[in-house]
């Protein structure tokens, strides 16, 4: 006899949703999908990546707060944390916050 604990397929389709686009993208590395809540998925070098998922969150919330005077519009929805070896791109999407790792294939270096 064949014993297997129960598989909610709601939250599988919910967070296949949450990654199919992601799955897809180009040179990826590696992802994460957040909430206030925490991690909801992740994959690829940001597999269980707590530490990443926190300082993205902290730099959203850190970013949020700059808005424009009269602004109903968020005050952004996405950024790039750029490095010299690989690029994080963040995109806010309601109250969900998606991060791709991806190769930094820019061969120029970046002076601020």
């Amino acid at each position: 006899i064949l014993l297997a604990q129960p598989v909610s397929l709601c939250c599988f389709q919910t967070t296949a949703a949450l990654t199919a686009g992601l799955e897809r993208i180009p040179d990826q590395l590696g992802y994460l999908v957040i909430s206030e809540d925490g991690v909801l998925a992740s994959a690829g070098e940001l597999e269980n990546d707590e530490h990443t998922a926190g300082v993205m969150m902290q730099m959203v919330r850190t970013a949020s707060r700059f808005r424009l005077p009269g602004s109903a519009e968020p005050p952004f929805k996405r950024m790039s944390v750029i490095l010299e070896d690989f690029v994080y791109t963040v995109t806010v999407s309601g109250q969900k916050v998606f991060v791709v790792k991806r190769q930094n294939n820019q061969q120029e270096s970046i002076s601020v």
